[in-house]
């Protein structure tokens, strides 16, 4: 169990440090802004979709290695994909980071998004997690509001 605990931490550091899909995308239809005030988050969200599939994903913003590690993987996992399957994907990461942190995580579909599991022993984190996903799903539904964790 402890290789499983040390790969996942790796993805979520490596993440962090250098994150994926990380800037302004150009020509992206949609965009939304998200924040944690509690952890100081702050996330821009661009998508561009092309009838129902998302062709462009990216993010920028501040925030703790948490976050951006979730935004970086949650593009990752996006791009490419429908929206009704980024919201699917959505739906069962939240399930997931907010279930009982002593059930073992039974979730192929989410690959390394299941990285971010451990953060549902931590309530206070899974606000971080759960922020850039909260804030994609806003830009997917063209929300003119800014996402709080609060």
């Amino acid at each position: 169990m402890s290789e499983l605990t040390d790969l996942y931490q790796q993805i979520i550091l490596d993440h962090n440090r250098r994150p994926r899909n990380f800037g302004k995308l150009q020509n992206a239809g949609r965009q939304a802004r998200g924040h944690n005030p509690i952890c100081g988050d702050q996330i821009t969200v661009y998508v561009r979709v092309d009838g129902d599939l998302i062709t462009g994903v990216a993010f920028e913003g501040s925030g703790c290695a948490i976050s951006r590690a979730s935004a970086s993987l949650m593009t990752e996992a996006v791009r490419g994909a429908s929206t009704e399957k980024a919201e699917g994907l959505f739906r069962r990461f939240q399930i997931v980071v907010t279930g009982d942190p002593n059930t073992p995580v039974d979730a192929p579909e989410l690959g390394k998004l299941a990285a971010l599991a451990g953060v549902r022993a931590f309530p206070a984190r899974v606000k971080c997690a759960t922020l850039p996903w909260h804030t994609l799903h806003a830009a997917l539904s063209a929300e003119d509001r800014p996402v709080s964790t609060e």
